[in-house]
């Protein structure tokens, strides 16, 4: 399944837009989401400090960190590969609407892009950050993996 339409791209930081154009490449031609033997790390080398991946549970609804890239693990503080995103980061416990851009990338089979200040870096050198999730589906349907990638910026409008 092809997004009905494409994304509109121009305000997106450049690592971004890269990493959304290669998620509409790999859809495979017979329709349906990418999955994760779609996603071939090779073809982003440049992206992957800042990538993380989610396995996805869907009930209750639960999301584990399967892969953490470099960038992010300094951002974040520590190592949390294998971890459940909510243990990992038990401060979110109570907000229910951090996780409804996840929910919603994995229940409508959509990219979800956002851009503003980080809830889950610990990293005191950036004051915002733009991530995007993109769905796979290993059956082209049912999304089991979330791939972000994030961006840190700096208080003066650099990034890392």
């Amino acid at each position: 399944m092809k997004p009905a339409a494409l994304l509109d791209t121009a305000r997106w930081h450049p690592r971004i837009a890269r990493l959304y154009r290669y998620w509409l490449s790999i859809h495979p031609a017979a329709g349906g989401l990418p999955g994760r033997r779609h996603f071939d790390p090779v073809d982003i080398p440049e992206l992957l400090p800042g990538i993380w991946l989610l396995d996805v549970q869907h009930s209750p609804f639960r999301l584990r960190y399967r892969l953490v890239g470099t960038g992010i693990v300094e951002a974040v503080g520590r190592e949390v590969t294998g971890q459940w995103l909510d243990e990992a980061h038990p401060h979110l416990g109570n907000d229910a609407t951090f996780l409804e851009r996840y929910r919603q990338a994995a229940e409508q089979k959509r990219p979800e892009w956002r851009k503003g200040k980080p809830r889950l870096w610990v990293h005191r050198d950036f004051g915002e950050i733009e991530n995007l999730l993109l769905p796979l589906a290993r059956d082209g349907a049912t999304v089991d993996i979330l791939v972000a990638l994030t961006v840190l910026y700096r208080p003066d409008g650099s990034n890392a």
